[in-house]
């Protein structure tokens, strides 16, 4: 995924902390016990699974699967997984790790099982060349984590309140609304004259995050780090370009100024608060879970302005610390194979990175029935295989959540673009030092 989230992806919130500390299992034997075992599956955002688990379940009767969340949040998850894995126990058999993160935790190989040596290598085509690439450290000698999701980038948008500012509605006529993003701001002006009583878009944030990967994707392949693991922040033209944008969609005034994630943003959805929203193919999933029921059928997908893009996507790793090694494998072998990546987009929409799975009938006739029936299989599947990854270095999530932060003040008027842009390149200098 992805999300989210790939992925900052999704909103179910933990009762309280101490859920996320229940004891998941520490060293490492690989025999099952005797009677049914429990797996713990260590997820952030909506994974798609639950259905999958029943299934493993009722053909595994000696294995129960429990799965903790952090929400869609992973600066919320990130850490606790850090912590865990340093302190050897706590860590699910099974933990989600989104892409933006995996140059981090692949710096430590020995937290993890080596998958290539349980089989794993067999599996190989049923990835993306470069998703599988991704998993592996930079020796090839060892499998991280095998590949869950790709995040083809769209926009997703209210029907309702396009009508309402008398805007076309149907998504082809949309998607000519915005060929590029000075077209999408155009787009906004006109629906922020119509006084709706929302606004185009839900934040900045999501927003410059899609930018960004689109532009590196199309440009270096590389977005605050270059793939020597140099901080480029500053000298990257692609974030800049990003930003310079962003901040013409803030001073235009059509941020709802909501942060992602967050209670407020979350709301947002349910009470039409916004019309548009950069949309990934697992935000889609997000999208259905915070505007609930009343909202089906008001939304929809267009193209995003610009040329594509890839953001999210995750990876399921087993760490060393698991009791049950084996049987977790083994799940992971299940949750990422060509039916449980279908499996996971029925459920939620994070969009398959098996080429088989993205071949068959299931994704690419899939239609949306939330989102007015969108055929999201031809909008998200068609290009997924040309899609074009983004490298990200050691220290990525810190660094852009201090770029992150600094649009947020810029879009809560808090600073100046030109302020902004300082704290950023000066906070993402000291996250990366860290």
């Amino acid at each position: 995924m992805g999300v989210i989230a790939r992925r900052r992806l999704a909103a179910v919130a933990l009762a309280a902390t101490t859920a996320l500390v229940v004891t998941a299992g520490c060293g490492g034997g690989d025999t099952a016990e005797d009677g049914p075992i429990t797996l713990t599956v260590d997820v952030f955002g909506q994974f798609g699974y639950e259905q999958l688990y029943q299934e493993y379940m009722a053909a595994h009767p000696d294995v129960k699967i429990v799965e903790r969340g952090t929400g869609g949040n992973l600066d919320e998850y990130s850490p606790k997984l850090t912590q865990w894995l340093a302190a050897g126990k706590g860590a699910g058999d099974i933990v989600a790790i989104e892409e933006g993160l995996l140059v981090e935790y692949k710096a430590n190989p020995d937290n993890f099982v080596n998958l290539l040596d349980h089989g794993a290598a067999e599996l190989k085509g049923n990835f993306l060349e470069w998703k599988w690439n991704q998993g592996l450290t930079a020796d090839g000698k060892q499998l991280i984590g095998l590949g869950t999701d790709v995040g083809g980038i769209a926009m997703c948008y209210r029907k309702d309140l396009f009508a309402k500012a008398g805007l076309p509605t149907e998504r082809d006529a949309v998607s000519k609304l915005w060929p590029t993003w000075q077209d999408y701001i155009a787009t906004g002006e006109k629906f922020k004259a119509a006084n709706t009583g929302a606004s185009f878009l839900d934040g900045a944030t999501n927003t410059f995050n899609t930018i960004l990967l689109q532009t590196a994707g199309n440009t270096s392949g590389y977005s605050y780090y270059d793939t020597s693991n140099t901080l480029v922040v500053d000298s990257n033209p692609a974030v800049k370009q990003a930003y310079d944008t962003t901040m013409d969609i803030i001073d235009s005034g059509l941020s709802g100024k909501y942060g992602s994630w967050s209670e407020e943003w979350v709301s947002a959805f349910k009470q039409s608060k916004f019309a548009t929203i950069a949309c990934p193919a697992w935000m889609t999933g997000v999208i259905e879970g915070n505007s609930g029921p009343a909202a089906k059928d008001r939304w929809d997908i267009a193209k995003v302005p610009g040329n594509g893009g890839n953001w999210g996507g995750s990876f399921l790793a087993v760490p060393k610390q698991s009791e049950h090694r084996a049987e977790a494998i083994e799940l992971a072998k299940f949750l990422t194979s060509a039916k449980g990546q279908i499996g996971a987009f029925q459920a939620k929409g994070p969009l398959p990175s098996s080429p088989q799975a993205l071949d068959d009938p299931a994704i690419a006739n899939a239609t949306n029935a939330y989102l007015s029936g969108a055929p999201v299989g031809q909008i998200f599947a068609a290009g997924a295989k040309s899609l074009k990854p983004v490298y990200m270095g050691p220290k990525n999530q810190a660094v852009r959540t201090e770029v992150e932060n600094a649009v947020r003040t810029v879009d809560l008027g808090q600073r100046s673009p030109e302020q902004g842009w300082t704290d950023a390149v000066a906070n993402a200098k000291k996250a990366a030092d860290k």
